[in-house]
């Protein structure tokens, strides 16, 4: 090993010692904290009852790959400062787990169940993507869960709307071409 990487991981060790004392000292038990277990909590039990039980797989596939990216997005807006989260649920990672895989997937994966045609599905998302932006971003800031450094909220804007059509297209062309794969193989299998 490099001396180089001898630092970073000493200070990668110290940073996690002091992140979990800023965790025990300043987050757990909170308003703030207690906030975050609900924001986590409370939709994906609102998620149950809601769910297509019978559309499952398709709405967990959007879902998931949808949860993947937020924390993607997350991570690098993190890494370069542009946002940061004094409050945490837990003192590792970083990322703001609450919202990352709990509100936002959840009212994303509602929509997609409810507004599976696409004119509605944008109308729909346009919504909450001016929701998120304008009133939840700045009531996060205000709580003092979410601290903006290079950011501004108007840049959340399109991402909001974006990553969700993304995500949609990727999922209905694999979802599609399955039902259209099994449907000619059944035709073309008699047995089947």
């Amino acid at each position: 090993m490099t001396e180089t990487y001898e630092k970073i991981r000493d200070m990668h060790e110290q940073l996690t010692e002091m992140r979990y004392d800023y965790w025990i000292s300043y987050n757990v038990f909170t308003f703030q904290w207690w906030l975050l277990l609900i924001v986590l909590i409370i939709p994906w039990i609102v998620w149950w009852k809601l769910v297509d039980k019978r559309k499952l797989n398709h709405i967990l596939l959007f879902g998931t790959i949808l949860m993947i990216f937020i924390i993607m997005l997350d991570d690098f807006g993190l890494e370069q400062h542009l946002w940061s989260y004094p409050y945490l649920l837990t003192s590792v990672p970083t990322r703001l787990l609450p919202v990352d895989q709990g509100i936002m997937i959840v009212a994303h994966m509602l929509v997609y169940q409810y507004f599976p045609r696409w004119k509605k599905f944008i109308i729909a998302n346009a919504v909450m993507a001016v929701i998120f932006t304008f009133i939840f971003e700045p009531l996060s800031v205000w709580l003092g869960i979410y601290q903006l450094e290079n950011w501004r909220h108007i840049y959340s804007l399109p991402i909001y709307f974006l990553k969700v059509v993304l995500i949609k297209w990727l999922v209905d062309e694999v979802i599609l071409k399955k039902v259209l794969y099994e449907r000619e193989r059944r035709s073309n299998d008699p047995k089947l």
